[in-house]
């Protein structure tokens, strides 16, 4: 007996650099909780943010890294020192990268 194929829909959203997110849509977006991501963002995870957390904006180029920092906190167990480092590092080499494909 033969199944008839299953159509299964997806839908996303492109995240571009002039989309911004606020620190609670960024906790919805991410998983991660509001005191994590203010930990990271003392840390330099972010960037320097100035004001009340209320105010904060994030771009959206930003949305990759805090799910980058999302997994390095809850699969590996970094502390958010470790965090900021990681996700540098993981910068250079995507930089180191292009450099080297580029003709």
């Amino acid at each position: 007996m033969m199944s008839e194929p299953s159509t299964i829909w997806l839908e996303g959203h492109i995240v571009e650099d002039h989309t911004e997110f606020t620190l609670s849509g960024l906790c919805r977006a991410t998983g991660a909780s509001e005191s994590q991501l203010v930990l990271w963002i003392s840390e330099g995870v972010f960037g320097v943010q100035d004001g009340a957390p209320q105010t904060w904006r994030f771009a959206g180029a930003l949305l990759y890294r805090a799910r980058v920092a999302v997994r390095l906190a809850s699969d590996l167990d970094i502390n958010p020192s470790g965090i900021a480092l990681a996700l540098d590092l993981l910068d250079e080499i995507d930089a180191l990268r292009a450099r080297v494909t580029r003709p």
